[in-house]
C-alpha cells in the first residue's frame, strides 16, 4: 500500500512548501535517533520530506499515487519508496550515470558499512594510553602515581562550547539541527540514498555565530595537565586500569575521552609471583635439614616470619604459608606465598668438618 505523505508529515494536500519544512523540521527533531526518537519514523519522515519539498516528485506523487514507485524507479534508495529492504534496481529503460569507481562505495552503503558517525561519536575526545611500571612491594600495598599529560583539555573561555562568550549558537541551516544530510547517487544499479555527516557543522547540528577567540570553535585547547591516579593493590602485570574521563576533551562540550594505563611490575630480587601467589627460595644447612630446625622467611609485607622446618626434609620441598601472597585485585583476601626449601652443600670444609663428616660416613650416614 502506497504510503501517504501528507499525513506523514501532517500537512494538508495544498501545504506551501514553507509548511511542509516547518512541520518536516518539528517531526526531525522529535524522532531524531540521537535524541532518543524512533530511528524507523525519522527514516520515513524523511523520505516524505524528500518528495513532498521536491516540486517534480511531489507533481509526480500527486498524479500517479501507488503507480508513483514504478514511474520513479524507487529514486529514494534506501529511504525510497517501496522495494525489497527499500532498494531499487534500475530497469532496461532506465537512464543512469554509470560510475564504477563509486561502485565499492555504494556495495558499502547497501550492506551497512558505511554508515555516518553520530554527534556523540564524532564529539568524543580521544583516549590516551600509558604503559607503567611499579615495583611488586607497590603492587602488594597498592601506589599513587602523578603522570604530566601533554592533551587536548576544554577550552576555560568557551567552557567548551566553541562560541565567543556572548554569542549566540545557531542550528545549522544545512542539516537542520540533525547532524546528517542526505545524499541521493544515481548509479547502473539503480538509485540510492545515504545519510552522511553534515559537512556544513561536521555533525554537530548547530554552529556558533562567533567561534571562540581562543580555541577558534573547537572547544578545547593543548595543554599540560598533572593527574595523579590511584593504582589499587593486587593489580598485575598485563592488567589495564580505565580512568573514565581521563583522556582528551571532546569537541564542542563533548565527552571526554578515558585514560588507560597498561601495568608492568618490575622483576624482583627474592619473590617470583604467579597469580596472587608469591614464590621464594631459601636455603638451608645439611644438619638443619636433617635434624630440623625454625628458620626465618621474609614476606612481601617487610617482616620476617619463623616456618618450622621438620627433621629429615629433603631437598626441593616446598612449604605453603596461606595468606601471605599477593591481595587479590579489588576483593578480598590474599593468595599464598610458597617457599622453596634448598639444601647447602659446602664446597670448602674445614679439618674438623671433615673428620665429623667420616665419622657420620663411618655410622652410615
Amino acid at each position: 500500500m502506497a504510503k501517504d505523505y501528507y499525513k506523514i508529515l501532517g500537512v494538508a494536500r495544498d501545504a506551501n512548501v514553507n509548511e511542509i519544512k516547518s512541520a518536516y523540521r518539528k517531526l526531525a527533531h522529535k524522532f531524531h535517533p540521537d535524541k532518543g526518537g524512533d530511528a524507523e519514523k525519522f527514516k520515513e519522515i524523511n523520505e516524505a520530506y524528500q518528495v513532498l519539498s521536491n516540486q517534480e516528485k511531489r507533481s509526480q506523487y500527486d498524479r500517479f499515487g501507488q503507480a508513483f514507485e514504478a514511474r520513479t524507479g524507487g529514486g529514494q534508495g534506501a529511504a525510497g519508496f517501496g522495494g525489497q529492504d527499500g532498494w531499487f534496481w534500475g530497469r532496461p529503460d532506465t537512464n543512469f550515470d554509470v560510475d564504477f569507481g563509486d561502485l565499492g562505495d555504494m556495495m558499502e552503503e547497501m550492506f551497512g558499512f558505511n554508515e555516518p558517525k553520530r554527534k556523540k561519536d564524532i564529539k568524543k575526545g580521544k583516549d590516551i594510553r600509558l604503559d607503567v611500571e611499579i615495583s611488586l612491594e607497590e603492587s602488594y600495598s597498592g601506589v599513587e602515581k602523578e603522570f604530566n599529560l601533554v592533551r587536548n583539555g576544554q577550552c576555560v573561555r568557551c567552557g567548551g562550547l566553541g562560541a565567543e562568550p556572548g554569542t549566540k549558537i545557531n542550528e545549522c541551516f544545512s542539516c537542520r539541527g540533525t547532524g546528517q544530510v542526505q545524499q541521493i547517487k544515481k548509479t547502473f544499479l539503480g538509485s540510492f540514498t545515504r545519510y552522511a555527516v553534515c559537512p556544513e557543522c561536521g555533525g554537530e547540528g548547530y554552529k556558533p555565530e562567533k567561534p571562540c577567540n581562543v580555541c577558534k570553535g573547537e572547544g578545547r585547547v593543548k595543554e599540560e595537565k598533572k593527574m595523579k591516579i590511584n593504582i589499587p593493590a593486587g593489580v598485575d602485570s598485563n592488567q589495564t586500569i580505565r580512568v573514565e574521563g581521563g583522556g582528551e576533551a571532546g569537541k564542542k562540550a563533548g565527552r571526554s575521552g578515558d585514560l588507560y594505563l597498561r601495568i608492568f611490575i618490575k622483576t624482583h630480587r627474592l619473590f617470583e609471583r604467579k597469580g596472587d601467589d608469591l614464590f621464594v627460595p631459601m636455603t638451608i644447612n645439611m644438619t638443619d635439614a636433617a635434624l630440623g630446625a625454625e628458620i626465618k622467611v621474609p614476606t612481601i609485607e617487610g617482616k620476617d616470619i619463623l616456618l618450622n622446618v621438620p627433621a629429615g626434609s629433603p631437598a626441593k620441598k616446598v612449604f605453603r604459608v596461606t595468606g601471605k601472597g599477593m591481595p587479590h585485585f579489588r576483593s578480598y583476601g590474599r593468595g599464598d606465598m610458597y617457599v622453596d626449601l634448598e639444601v647447602g652443600i659446602p664446597k670448602k670444609l674445614s679439618r674438623k668438618q671433615k673428620e665429623l663428616l667420616e665419622n657420620l660416613k663411618e655410622e652410615g650416614l
